[in-house]
């Protein structure tokens, strides 16, 4: 009896051993004692407790195998933790494996039917693997939970919008912008949907209103996409200076300022600027191919050897 309490006090020392190394900044301490509290026989609980402790020590210091791992043992001890199979999918998903990570969402919202933030990653796997009707869905079960998530409602909004059923994206954008009236995106998003629907003016207004709360490089772009198309080439310029100074690998901001100085003739310039938009991204070469903007330099031998890497990278 005597030696089994000396063993939870050892183990409770390096709990809390470990708790205040993680709070002085010292996470790969905080691992070393986290394990060796673990090597001493105790309540299931508190081992589960200090698992997940471990893990999200592992996912903070990007070692997703590590804690990959650890929810594995999580699992081990109780299979009914939903939380840590929301911890595995996270991981394979940062792995790039999101046919697991969806296989492990699934088996978190099948433990916890209300688990939220784990149907809105199933929504967005979705999304991304261009699966828009179960994108919707599951972004619906996000909601229906969560009625006051308001990137879901952007999100939403987002794919209504490339999908062009813009009368319900601007319901979802605007339901997102109600929620909450300063998230950029959904700022952004309304300004798309504004320029689909041919107002410039509010678009802009929503791009700026977007720029006021994240200097994001998008708003920059379409704000320099619609001087362009009016033919406001000075103001482009001004844009796009101040989107490269808060964005300065944001190859298309290059791209679209290199326009904007060949179609003022400031041939010097747009060369340099497009440039640096190849050297960011080459494929943005082929867009330049054919880009009527590019037509005042597009027989100066420097443009010509932007073709040819190896000369123009030297």
């Amino acid at each position: 009896m005597h030696r089994h309490l000396q063993d939870r006090d050892r183990k409770n020392n390096y709990t809390i051993l470990a708790e205040n190394s993680y709070l002085d900044g010292n996470k790969e301490k905080a691992i070393e004692f986290y394990n060796k509290s673990l090597q001493f026989e105790g309540d299931r609980d508190e081992d589960i407790e200090t698992l997940y402790d471990l893990a999200i020590i592992y996912d903070e210091l990007d070692i997703p195998l590590k804690a990959l791992r650890t929810y594995r043992r999580i699992i081990q001890l109780d299979s009914g933790q939903a939380g840590a199979y929301y911890g595995m999918a996270t991981m394979h998903e940062r792995l790039g494996e999101d046919e697991r990570a969806l296989e492990y969402y699934f088996k978190a919202v099948g433990i916890d039917p209300e688990y939220d933030r784990a149907y809105f990653y199933i929504a967005n796997i979705y999304d991304e693997m261009g699966n828009e009707e179960k994108a919707i869905h599951y972004y619906g079960k996000v909601i229906d939970i969560k009625p006051d998530d308001h990137i879901a409602y952007n999100n939403l909004g987002s794919i209504y919008e490339e999908m062009g059923d813009y009368s319900r994206a601007y319901n979802m954008i605007s339901r997102s912008i109600e929620l909450e009236p300063n998230y950029y995106k959904a700022l952004f998003n309304m300004g798309v949907i504004y320029k689909r629907l041919g107002n410039n003016e509010k678009a802009m207004e929503y791009y700026d209103r977007s720029l006021e709360n994240e200097k994001y490089s998008d708003s920059y772009l379409n704000k320099s996409a619609i001087y362009i198309e009016e033919d406001r080439f000075e103001e482009c310029v001004e844009v796009l200076t101040e989107g490269i100074r808060y964005n300065p690998y944001a190859e298309y901001l290059y791209y679209n300022r290199a326009c904007c100085y060949s179609r003022l003739n400031m041939v010097d310039s747009a060369i340099e600027d497009l440039r640096k938009s190849i050297l960011i991204y080459p494929g943005i070469l082929d867009m330049a191919a054919d880009d009527e903007d590019f037509n005042n330099i597009r027989k100066d031998q420097r443009f010509l050897a932007l073709f040819n890497r190896d000369e123009a990278f030297d």
